[in-house]
Parts: structure tokens; C-alpha cells; sequence
């Protein structure tokens, strides 16, 4: 598939998908979040393809929305993209992110430079969030006189705590890789020419011993579990995929592997043996 404003390849059983408008900073248009949904549709519906990293080409990550239409960029009659529902318009970043959300592979993001507006909050919706020395982070939204997209205000206190996501997005203040992995925002700093390899020994380490289809169910299960009313609820999805992987080939892979003291060689696709019950939640776009 040939994309105008991303790049993506294949490393072993990685995806490596790059934001790639260089000479914009990676900024970020409805065309960019149409490609990227589409690349992460190509990524999950391929088995091939284990973890997905995201980064950016050039020395920034995504200098945020394209101001190229200047005091009209956030005016609903100017923008002919936006996606129309019955009383709004959607928010692009967060079409975006919901469709991370859904994911059902692990979501590595690589913060190789500066990072504001939509180019901070839509790494928010990754499992595993790392930086360069060189990143910086903005929520500057407040600062433009919007407010936080893609979901950010469901997913950025769940992070880095209410008290600090109000901080972030009422000041708008950039902050370091250092003050972001303070605050728990990133997991890790990295030399900015190790970044890439370092996020794909990270990715490994998450899914190298693990069964892809084990994977993908947790994935769910953890992230949902923010909307659940109480433990009874994660109980109860928890019995049944445990019910559902427990008969499963690759449970018997993975006992027969630890008894025989060598590695798991699961056989299981998401692509066709996701259990009867899965999804368990009510579609949403």
C-alpha cells in the first residue's frame, strides 16, 4: 500500500510505522489519519506482524495539527473532512485514537523529538510510550484556544493522574523526556540514535514468549477494565476467556514447553481463532 504522509515496514515481526511529513514536523492532517488508521487495519489483520512501534521521521515526533490555513485551522465551516455525526463533528485525533484502542497487538510509541498538541495526546492511546532525549511534550491546546483532543482527557489522567493532566492541559507547558518520565508520561529515555532499536528490543520482550491470541485478549481486558463498575465485571470476562484459552492449542503449547524446558511455539491467529465470546463489549466507532 503507498502512503503520502507515513511510511511502513517490515522488521521481522514488527511493524514499523513512521509519521513521514519531515518538512512539517510531522504535522498532522486528516489525509495522515487516514493513512495511519489504515496501515494499523493492514497491521492487525496480518499475522505476520506481532507489535506495531510508531515514530517519526526527521528530528520531530509531530509539531501537532497543520496550521498551514492559519486563524481558520479550527473552524468548523472551513474543515470539509471532519467525519459528520448526527449532533457533532468528529474530533480526527480522536477517531484516531479509538481506532488504537481497538487494537488488538501491543502499541509501541517512540518519541524521537518535539511533541504538541495532537503529536502528545495521540501517543497516549499507546501501550508503551518511550522518548529520545530530544523529545519534548506539549498539551497546548488551552494555549490555542481549544481543548484536548483525541480522547486525551479520558486517557491522560489515567496516566499521569488528575492533578498533573490538569496541570499539563491548563498551562500548556512543553516539558522534557526527563520531567515525562517523572511523571510517568514516558517509561524510558533513550540516546536518539538508539531509539528505534531499543523501542524493537522492547516490543520483543513483550511478545517473544507470549501467544499472540493471549495477547490480544488481555489487551482488551485491561484497557476496558477503566469502564468497569466493579471487580465482579472483570471476573466474569476473565472466567470466560480463561474457559476459552484453557482448551485452547496454544495452553496445551504452553504447559507442554515449560514441563519440557524449551521455548513456546504458538500456533493460534488472531485472524482466526479470537474465542466465540470475543468482542464482549458493544461495538463503538
Amino acid at each position: 500500500m503507498d502512503f503520502k504522509t507515513i511510511t511502513l515496514e517490515q522488521d521481522e515481526n514488527l511493524a514499523i510505522l513512521l509519521l513521514n511529513r519531515p518538512e512539517k514536523l510531522n504535522a498532522f492532517t486528516f489525509l495522515m489519519m487516514e493513512e495511519l488508521i489504515s496501515a494499523l487495519d493492514l497491521i492487525e489483520d496480518d499475522d505476520s506482524f506481532h507489535a506495531v512501534i510508531i515514530s517519526g521521521a526527521g528530528r520531530g515526533f509531530c509539531a501537532g495539527a497543520d496550521l498551514s490555513s492559519g486563524k481558520e485551522t479550527f473552524n468548523p465551516s472551513f474543515d470539509n473532512f471532519a467525519v459528520q455525526e448526527q449532533d457533532f463533528r468528529r474530533d480526527s485525533g480522536g477517531i484516531l485514537t479509538l481506532r488504537m484502542y481497538k487494537f488488538l497487538k501491543p502499541i509501541i510509541f517512540a518519541c524521537n523529538g518535539p511533541a504538541v498538541g495532537i503529536g502528545a495526546s495521540m501517543q497516549l492511546a499507546g501501550d508503551i510510550r518511550i522518548a529520545s532525549e530530544n523529545a519534548r511534550f506539549g498539551f497546548v491546546f488551552n494555549n490555542r484556544g481549544i481543548v484536548p483532543d483525541a480522547c486525551s482527557s479520558w486517557f491522560l489522567p489515567k496516566i499521569v493522574g488528575i492533578s498533573k493532566a490538569l496541570d499539563l492541559t491548563f498551562s500548556g507547558k512543553i516539558i522534557d523526556s526527563q520531567e515525562a518520565l517523572d511523571i510517568s508520561l514516558i517509561s524510558s529515555i533513550h540516546k536518539p540514535e538508539n531509539l528505534i532499536n531499543d523501542a524493537k528490543k522492547i516490543a520483543q520482550d513483550l511478545i517473544e514468549k507470549s501467544a499472540p491470541v493471549s495477547i490480544a485478549i488481555t489487551r482488551q481486558m485491561l484497557w476496558r477494565s477503566f469502564g468497569q463498575a466493579n471487580p465482579y465485571e472483570a471476573h466474569v470476562i476473565e472466567s470466560k476467556a480463561i474457559d476459552s484459552r484453557g482448551a485452547s492449542d496454544d495452553a496445551k503449547e504452553g504447559v507442554n514447553s515449560f514441563l519440557e524446558k524449551r521455548p513456546a511455539k504458538f500456533k493460534n491467529l488472531i485472524s482466526s481463532d479470537m474465542p466465540d465470546f470475543f468482542p464482549w463489549w458493544e461495538d463503538e466507532n
